[in-house]
Order: C-alpha cells, then sequence, then structure tokens
C-alpha cells in the first residue's frame, strides 16, 4: 500500500501510465463493428403498423410536423386513415443516444447504498469487486436490468455492455447481462463483451472462460486490458484475443490505458493483428489514452492506420487530456463512440448511464461553447456509437428507425447543456418510457 492519497476512478485513469508497472491498469473488451451480432431489440409482431407522432420538431426545427412511423421506421409517405396518433405537444424529437461503453455488471444501481474503502492500486479494485460481487443479494441480472431499463428511460437506444469474465465470477456477469437483454429486446439494442478485468494472461483461467463465453455464442465479442501495462504479456494477450475472436466469428473490444509508448506498442499490435486475420470492422479499442498526447504527424499516422482497418475507438471523456480527439479521427474516417463506464460500482460512487449527461460531460471537459460544437458533443453520444456498434444512424430519414425521444427545449444546443427530462423515449417506433420512466 502506498502511504499516498486514495486513488478515485478519476485519478486511476489519469495516473494509469505511471501506475502501469507497479500497480497494473483496468480492462479491456472485445466488439465487433460492423459485422457484429447486433441482437434486435423490437418485437416488430406487436406493434401498430402505422404511427404518427404529431407535432413534433425534429432537431429543434422552427416548425412542428408529423413523424410517420411504419414497420418501426421513419416514412416519408402522408399517414393513412386511421393511424394510431401520438401528440408530441410540440417538443423537440432527437435522434436516441447509445452507449458504446458501459459495465452493467458490476452496478449496485437501485440497492443500498454501498461505503467504498481506500484503493492505491488496480488490484484493489479487482479484490473490491469481487468482494462487493459476493456481497450482492440482487443477481446480476436483476442489477443489470435496473440500469439498462434506467438508461433506455433516459433516451438510450443502444449499448455495449461489457462484463467481467474471471475465475472468480466464472460466466455470470455474461449470463446476467444476456438474460437483462432478453428481457429489453423491444426496447434497447444491447452488445455484450466478455471482459477479462483479472488479465487474460496473469490470471490462469481466463483465456478458457473467454473461448467457453464465445463457443456458447452468449456473448458478441472477446476483450482484452493493457497488454503490457497489467497483462505484461503483449503478444501473448493479442494471440489469445485475436484467435478466440477469428476462430468464434466476434468481434474485439480492448480497454488500453497505457500511454506513450506502452500504448503505442499495443496499438500497433492491434492495427498488425486486424491486418493480418482480415477483421476490418469488427475491432475496437477503449479509452486509448496514448493518443492525446501524440504530435499531430504522429496522430496523423496511426489514425491513417485505424481508418484503414476500420478499427473503431470509444471514449468516455474522462478529463481534457484523456479525450480522445474526436474530430482529427474522424478527418480519416475513424469511428468514435461515447460511453458512461461504471456505474456506482466497487470503483466510483459517480455515474447514472445519462448518455445525455454524457454529452454534457464531453463539452464541459472540452470547453466548448459554440453551438456547432454543441451539436457535435450530441453527435458523437448518437451517430457516433451507432457507428461503433454498426446500428443505423436515427436521423428522421425515411428508412431510418424510428428510435427517438422527446424533451422540451428551444434547441439542439441548449438541450445539452440543461439536460431536460426525456418526456417521450420511442424505440422502433414504439413509446418505451414516459416522463423517465420506464415502461415494461
Amino acid at each position: 500500500m502506498h502511504s499516498s492519497p486514495a486513488l478515485s476512478r478519476r485519478t486511476m485513469l489519469a495516473g494509469a501510465a505511471a501506475l502501469a508497472g507497479a500497480t497494473a491498469a483496468a480492462g479491456a473488451t472485445a466488439a465487433p463493428a460492423q459485422a457484429a451480432t447486433i441482437h434486435a431489440t423490437a418485437d416488430r409482431a406487436h406493434r401498430s403498423k402505422t404511427v404518427v407522432f404529431r407535432n413534433v420538431r425534429p432537431y429543434g426545427a422552427a416548425k412542428a410536423t408529423d413523424l410517420v412511423v411504419v414497420d418501426g421506421r421513419i416514412s416519408s409517405g402522408p399517414a393513412p386513415h386511421g393511424a394510431k396518433v401520438v401528440d408530441g405537444g410540440g417538443r423537440i424529437a432527437l435522434p436516441s443516444l447509445v452507449d458504446a461503453h458501459i459495465h452493467p455488471d458490476k452496478t449496485t444501481w437501485g440497492g443500498s447504498w454501498v461505503s467504498r474503502r481506500p484503493a492505491s492500486a488496480i488490484a484493489d479494485y479487482v479484490a473490491q469487486d469481487v468482494e462487493l460481487f459476493r456481497a450482492q443479494r440482487r443477481p446480476v441480472a436483476e442489477r443489470a436490468f435496473g440500469l439498462m431499463s434506467h438508461a433506455v428511460a433516459r433516451g438510450t437506444r443502444g449499448m455495449r455492455a461489457h462484463a467481467d469474465v474471471a475465475p472468480a465470477y466464472g460466466l455470470a456477469g455474461v449470463e446476467g447481462l444476456a438474460e437483462a437483454r432478453e428481457r429489453l429486446r423491444h426496447a434497447l439494442d444491447v452488445q455484450i463483451v466478455a471482459f477479462p478485468q483479472h488479465g487474460v494472461i496473469r490470471t490462469p483461467g481466463t483465456a478458457a472462460l473467454l473461448e467457453k463465453a464465445a463457443r456458447r455464442g452468449v456473448i458478441d465479442m472477446i476483450g482484452g486490458i493493457d497488454p503490457i501495462g497489467f497483462d505484461q504479456a503483449l503478444d501473448e494477450q493479442l494471440d489469445v484475443v485475436f484467435g478466440i475472436a477469428d476462430r468464434h466469428g466476434v468481434g474485439v473490444d480492448i480497454h488500453l490505458h497505457d500511454r506513450g509508448e506502452k500504448g503505442m506498442r499495443a496499438m500497433r499490435g492491434i492495427v498488425e493483428r486486424t491486418r493480418a486475420l482480415s477483421l476490418a470492422g469488427k475491432v475496437t479499442v477503449s479509452h486509448v489514452f496514448c493518443l492525446p498526447g501524440l504530435s499531430d504527424s504522429e496522430l496523423g499516422s496511426i489514425a491513417a492506420d485505424l481508418g484503414e482497418q476500420d478499427i473503431a475507438l470509444t471514449t468516455v471523456a474522462p478529463s481534457d487530456s484523456l479525450v480522445l480527439p474526436i474530430a482529427r479521427l474522424r478527418e480519416h474516417g475513424v469511428r468514435v463512440g461515447l460511453g458512461s463506464d461504471g456505474v456506482r460500482d466497487s470503483w466510483s460512487p459517480f455515474g447514472d448511464a445519462d448518455m445525455m449527461h454524457r454529452a454534457h460531460i464531453l463539452g464541459w471537459v472540452t470547453d466548448v461553447r459554440l453551438d456547432d460544437e454543441l451539436n457535435e458533443c450530441y453527435r458523437v453520444a448518437t451517430h457516433g456509437g451507432a457507428d461503433v456498434m454498426g446500428l443505423a444512424h436515427a436521423d428522421f430519414r425515411p428508412g431510418a428507425p424510428a428510435d427517438f425521444v422527446l424533451v422540451r427545449g428551444e434547441c439542439l444546443p441548449q438541450v445539452v447543456v440543461d439536460m431536460p427530462r426525456r418526456d417521450m423515449v420511442v424505440h422502433g417506433g414504439v413509446v418505451v418510457a414516459r416522463d423517465g420512466e420506464f415502461l415494461a
């Protein structure tokens, strides 16, 4: 134990590089992008064929209009006589949000308050994860469902959910998330990542569990965790993770907190294996703290490689120095999504799985002030995450999925700043939440 002040999640992330050798870094996960298995979220059989959402203002337009939904998608045609009508009351209609990185299996959401103890290293957090897991009276499926349904009520349409896989848990995490996903099929698209928080190599038995999860078809992606800083086995870890993904046709989503040359060596290894195994479009790297500190030329070089192999990235906007340079990456066609990370788990008492709040945080940490910049924060939290998950944009164009939220407000930039209540959440043309409450 160090005698220095206890770490929080934020200070741990900010100091990940310095802590990597002695204390290790956080986790990794796997996920395919366009080729990922997207689990259908709507039971279309119970839907009304046509619904008209009357008197709404897409993106805050000055003039209200009607949104005609046929079979869960936006239609350009007029509403047929006798169609079901839902009055929007002049509210702003905005695309629903996508959480590209969240850990619902760890959450204590909806339960009793948990008093957290000091932690000085990743190993401390991991040990406290196990203690909290064993102390929970509610199973993973119940806790995850509570958090995920809350996210739906806040306007989330899609979620890439990471579940810890280690001998301490077996496959309880991924099985719990799979159960919650099934209960939410009508309201939420979910991809599950088998995340080896305890290390792929340093914790014997983990690789076999990852293989088992992939073989059983319960997951969409295989994860990994700082191959150098935590597992201290760059080639061995990446070979295991990419090997499982290749054998079972799932994607990869690796947590990478290492900065400097450690992080860049891991990035080069990821790019090389993506190219060698023809996994373009099926690989994501999360956090990626080694990129923000690069020179413009260095960033341009790695961004070109990422764009060429269609490797996606995610950020949780933890601070101004660690948030990804999204605009620069997009110049090279790199897909970038935004996520919640952990929510009220053993690592931190904070988090709310509200992606509109996360868009607000992105604007806050990047110190934006112009309308276009605030609009872009919302775009990353919606279309950015959709791109990472391989979902169609919910952009109100004919044929787009009818996934949107209705809020009271003046314009989109003001909504990002004020974060009004989601008065109505629509998924596939079906109202799944009202007045901030999920409709079971």
